[in-house]
C-alpha cells in the first residue's frame, strides 16, 4: 500500500477549529484538543438556543401582556380570551410591543373587548 501524506488535510481540519474558537478564554482557544472540545459543545449549545430563543421571547411577550392587562383590570387569560371571543386576531408579539411602545392604544383595545 502506498504511504498517504495527510499534512495539508490535517492542518486544514486544526486550523478550521481553532478559527471557530476564536475569541474562547485560554488555551481553549489555541490548544487543538481543547479547542475542538470547547467548539463541539459550543455547537450543541447555539442549536439548542435558536429553539430556546422562541420560547424566551414568548414568555417576555406574554409576562408584558399581564402586566399591562392588570392596568386594566383583568388578567393575561381573560384579555386573551376576551381578544379571541372578539375575533380580534393579534399575535403576542404584537400585543406586546402595543403594551409596550402605545399603551393608549393598548387601552383602546382592552376597552374594547371588555
Amino acid at each position: 500500500m502506498t504511504r498517504v501524506k495527510r499534512g495539508n488535510v490535517a492542518r486544514k481540519r486544526r486550523q478550521k477549529i481553532l478559527k471557530l474558537a476564536k475569541g474562547f478564554r485560554g488555551s481553549h482557544s489555541t490548544l487543538f484538543r481543547t479547542a475542538n472540545q470547547q467548539v463541539m459543545k459550543a455547537l450543541r449549545y447555539a442549536y439548542q438556543d435558536r429553539r430556546k430563543r422562541k420560547r424566551d421571547f414568548r414568555r417576555l411577550w406574554i409576562t408584558r401582556i399581564n402586566a399591562a392587562a392588570r392596568l386594566h383590570g383583568l388578567s393575561y387569560s381573560q384579555l386573551i380570551g376576551r381578544l379571541k371571543k372578539a375575533d380580534i386576531l393579534l399575535n403576542r408579539k404584537m400585543l406586546a410591543q402595543l403594551a409596550v411602545l402605545e399603551p393608549e392604544c393598548f387601552a383602546q383595545l382592552v376597552a374594547k373587548v371588555a
